[in-house]
């Protein structure tokens, strides 16, 4: 896992270490040192290379200038352009037409507001110049929350090839638009007190590829079809594949047993043929989970590891009843997701009273909307505040759906799982994460040192991204494609390959 601190956390451990004796010009040293030598990369040599330097008045111009000063005595042609005294946009365009390589360092990671008269002109001619390095993070976009406020002819902010930023990850290279705008982004140490990064209450890290590949991946010699065993609850008419996609995925995430429960016996035999087991319960007349089917869900999960609520299951008065009375009843972890995020909406009482059995921590999985059936509100632009909120208020773990997802705890604990990408867009692959959580809480049993629920969950969101890409079709890609990726994708995660 990598930190991710914001910038007043970042201006804090600045605060630390010049009160502990490293000067302010000691920090602005290395950092422009860093810039000069990821410039010198991307540029591959800096011998008669020509580099634009676009320098504001803060300590992020001051990086600016002495990495301007290093290049220019390995050997670039170096133009510094000041933001207090700017060029003509004659000038600066033929700068930009004639160089090689363009380095923004306007504002950083502690800007607020919309870029504005020489910043806006500036930031609407960098285009010109064929690659772009930003300092700390891309002037105009917010580094706490990613938001990019404006709409000049790159969108307000400065829309980079490659980001070097310093001592760690900021929110605002990790959400979108910010992340978009950063392309590529470096760390670099500049010697900061941070502290290792980890996963406790209040935190924030970026979860990887290596952290995943701790999560539960393995069955045991002694295991058997019960020892990881998974139900999902969901179903209703023309929504029978929903429960389906999440059952497949489940399977081919470890989970020995699967079993969907169907509301009667029509959709059970619709639901059949493959590998799931599809057990039909009693349900409404119509088809549908309701409180008639409580019982017999409830018995049918008794020796599952783990329960998915939600998928296709519908929204009439009798399945929500049904639904809040499995979230108190069910002992083991249970993701709800879909239409049982409608059931809960905005009274918690349910949520509550399963936490005060002791049960483990519901994990609930809203997009966008469904946040705000949650909540009332609109998630806005801080992700990772609104997760943290919901995650509090309804002593669950909550994971956020998004370009970059956030799982947050009840105690503030937060990752940030930044390699999802367009592919995941489709109808589907929603239910597809739901079973790859349960799979791998499902054997969370298997972990000596009773694995965290928010680190599971964040490395089934990360293995669920990585089959999305692993599955190679890009904008064609449908939920099918996922479940398919989701064995070659756990098979070199187990030995330690790269993955996307």
């Amino acid at each position: 896992m990598e930190a991710v601190l914001t910038p007043a956390q970042m201006a804090a451990i600045d605060g630390r270490a010049i009160a502990s004796g490293v000067s302010e010009a000691a920090l602005i040293g290395r950092a422009g040192a860093a810039v000069a030598w990821h410039a010198r990369r991307m540029l591959g040599g800096t011998y008669g290379g020509r580099v634009v330097v676009v320098c504001g008045k803060g300590n992020n111009g001051a990086d600016g200038r002495v990495a301007a000063g290093a290049l220019a005595r390995w050997g670039a042609g170096v133009e510094i352009i000041d933001l207090t005294d700017p060029p003509n946009a004659r000038r600066l365009g033929r700068a930009l037409d004639r160089c090689d390589l363009a380095i923004d360092a306007m504002f950083g990671t502690g800007f607020r507001g919309e870029l504005d008269g020489a910043a806006a002109s500036i930031d609407e001619e960098l285009y010109r110049a064929p690659l772009i390095l930003s300092v700390d993070i891309p002037s105009g976009v917010d580094g706490a929350t990613g938001e990019i406020r404006g709409d000049g002819f790159v969108g307000g902010a400065v829309l980079a090839h490659e980001t070097v930023t310093f001592g760690a990850y900021k929110p605002g290279l990790l959400f979108e638009p910010g992340r978009f705008h950063a392309g590529e982004v470096t760390v670099a140490d500049i010697g900061l007190p941070i502290a290792p990064p980890r996963l406790t209450a209040g935190s924030t890290v970026l979860w990887t590829e290596h952290d995943s590949a701790s999560a539960p991946l393995e069955r045991w010699p002694q295991d058997h079809k019960w020892s990881s065993a998974v139900v999902v609850v969901g179903g209703s008419p023309g929504m029978t594949g929903a429960p389906l996609f999440a059952a497949r995925a489940a399977q081919r995430c470890g989970a020995g047993m699967v079993v969907v429960t169907a509301p009667g016996v029509e959709a059970a035999n619709r639901m059949s043929g493959t590998e799931v087991v599809v057990t039909a319960v009693s349900g409404s007349a119509k088809s549908r989970i309701d409180e008639s089917s409580v019982a017999e869900v409830i018995d049918t999960a008794k020796r599952a590891k783990a329960v998915v609520v939600g998928p296709g299951i519908g929204r009439r008065p009798g399945t929500e009843r049904a639904v809040r009375s499995l979230i108190t009843r069910l002992s083991m972890p249970i993701v709800v997701d879909a239409d049982a995020l409608h059931a809960i909406g905005t009274d918690y009482g349910a949520l509550f009273e399963r936490d005060a059995s002791g049960a483990p921590p519901a994990i609930l999985t809203p997009h966008d909307g469904e946040y705000r059936v949650l909540t009332g509100r609109d998630v806005g632009s801080d992700r990772l505040e609104a997760a943290r909120a919901l995650a509090s208020a309804t002593r669950c773990v909550v994971l956020l759906k998004g370009p970059a997802t956030v799982v947050a705890g009840p105690d503030g604990r937060a990752a940030i799982v930044a390699n999802g990408g367009s592919e995941l867009a489709t109808a589907g692959t929603g239910d597809v994460l739901c079973g790859v959580i349960a799979a791998l809480c499902a054997q969370m049993h298997h972990m000596a040192d009773e694995h965290d629920v928010v680190a599971t969950v964040a490395s089934a969101a990360w293995i669920h991204a990585a089959a999305g890409r692993s599955a190679g079709m890009g904008p064609s890609t449908i939920a099918s494609d996922v479940v398919a990726a989701l064995p070659p994708t756990l098979e070199r995660l187990r030995r330690g390959e790269h993955t996307t």
